[in-house]
């Protein structure tokens, strides 16, 4: 069986039919078990305090905020290589998702960095990167809105999303490129050494595992929505030439 196989609507959608209904319970309880884990059962941080237990929401959002946008990369590429409908649809589908994301990111990053900072915003590398990937979430969803032709649309915002995708980079490596800025380095590493207390590492990486399940679920769903609306224009518009 190849990937190629789900270009094909049809089965894409009755892949999403099936892979649903696991994948919004595991997602849940991901999730919801990583927060409850992180918020009430683990200690106060003994420089960052209790603030530090906003890092089950900001690490896990901002891994998918960025993570999102390069599987809308590879999606848009995809479709300029190969023409399949399905990824170009895949790739719109995912932007919502990814921009509300990248908002709880941010969002909850002025959280954390009003009490150790001692300002809500700094244009530090990351963050400013970070803001410049959130626009091009929004300049992408308005060229999506914008062109009636969908695959002209499509073209274009294939070539916003490889443009983005610089952004995208920067906000993750930003820290590691420049050595100016408050935000600190990779919170979570292979290298053992760089991770943090396993005490606030184990309810972290449930939290992410239900981020990324909750994300895919969501683009599925998305996804499958934005074949059905392909269809019915496209037969709207066959009921107008007749």
């Amino acid at each position: 069986m190849s990937l190629w196989e789900y270009a094909n609507p049809v089965k894409f959608m009755r892949m999403a039919d099936r892979i649903l209904p696991v994948l919004w319970p595991l997602s849940a309880i991901l999730l919801v078990g990583g927060l409850i884990w992180g918020f009430f059962f683990t200690p106060d941080d003994f420089r960052q305090g209790s603030s530090v237990k906003i890092i089950y929401l900001h690490v896990p959002s901002a891994l998918m905020a960025i993570n999102g946008w390069l599987m809308m990369l590879v999606a848009s590429l995809i479709w300029i290589v190969r023409r399949h409908h399905v990824s170009a649809l895949a790739a719109r589908a995912a932007a919502p998702v990814g921009a509300t994301m990248t908002v709880i990111a941010l969002a909850t990053g002025a959280l954390w960095g009003q009490p150790m900072w001692g300002t809500w915003w700094v244009w530090d590398p990351r963050l400013t990167s970070f803001l410049i990937l959130f626009l091009f979430y929004l300049g992408y969803m308005a060229l999506w809105v914008a062109i009636e032709n969908d695959d002209t649309a499509a073209d274009l915002t294939s070539i916003l999303c490889l443009v983005g995708s610089v952004f995208a980079l920067l906000s993750r490596y930003a820290v590691n490129l420049w050595n100016q800025g408050l935000h600190q380095g990779a919170t979570f590493s292979v290298d053992a050494e760089t991770n943090i207390a396993p005490v606030f590492w184990y309810p972290a990486l449930a939290a992410m595992g239900g981020f990324i399940l909750l994300f895919i679920a969501l683009v599925l769903l998305r996804t499958q929505t934005e074949i059905r609306l392909r269809r019915a224009r496209a037969l709207i518009a066959r009921e107008v030439v007749e």
